[in-house]
């Protein structure tokens, strides 16, 4: 079998073993795709997505609108062949010279600092967030004062520390967003959802 055929060949097993469980077309790629990433088709179906997270999404992305992550690991998980079919592009600052600077002594982590850095991109970004608490809850108080405008967050940070309480406080947002609660989470989640509302954005490019 070709690699496209396992992937079909799971995508379906997935959409059996998801039984009676319903979604919106679009939302149910994402939740397929998930279950694909993590092999848990009973976690992809606690994920939480706010009315029109996914439409929000897929339209940043057909407008060119940059993805936003915050560690390389989301950022080279995405897959850039489609996002620059769509004019778009991905970015990390975690890495960058000033940032690295910057944190020595502050009193807070690279990746808060790295989202700080990106505000003047975030406006009608898609935001994928798998690995920082304190990215998320950065992103969180900098659109809490209206500093930035994302047209979707997607918050799956991992961890002990923050990851929960980061996603609870996404959760109560009224910006779109992409989530779950509990502490599982990680960098290949963010960037497979993200590949799904590609996936998404080209296939209405097409039609």
């Amino acid at each position: 079998m070709t690699g496209q055929e396992i992937t079909s060949k799971s995508f379906d097993l997935i959409k059996e073993r998801l039984g009676d469980f319903s979604a919106p077309p679009m939302e149910m790629e994402i939740i397929i795709r998930i279950a694909h990433t993590t092999g848990d088709v009973d976690f992809a179906t606690t994920f939480l997505m706010s009315e029109g997270a996914v439409a929000s999404g897929v339209a940043a992305l057909r407008a060119g609108n940059p993805v936003i992550t915050d560690v390389e690991m989301v950022r080279t998980g995405v897959r850039r062949n489609l996002l620059k079919d769509l004019g778009g592009e991905s970015l990390c600052f975690l890495n960058d010279p000033d940032i690295l600077e910057k944190v020595k002594g502050s009193g807070t982590t690279r990746s808060a600092l790295a989202m700080k850095k990106a505000a003047s991109r975030l406006h009608g970004a898609v935001v994928a967030i798998g690995n920082a608490p304190t990215a998320l809850f950065q992103l969180m108080e900098m659109v809490d004062r209206e500093e930035v405008a994302p047209a979707l967050i997607v918050g799956v940070p991992v961890g002990f520390v923050g990851a929960l309480e980061s996603k609870q406080v996404l959760a109560e947002k009224t910006c779109q967003h992409i989530t779950n609660l509990s502490e599982r989470g990680g960098s290949p989640i963010a960037a497979a959802i993200v590949n799904g509302l590609l996936s998404l954005a080209v296939r209405a490019e097409n039609e």
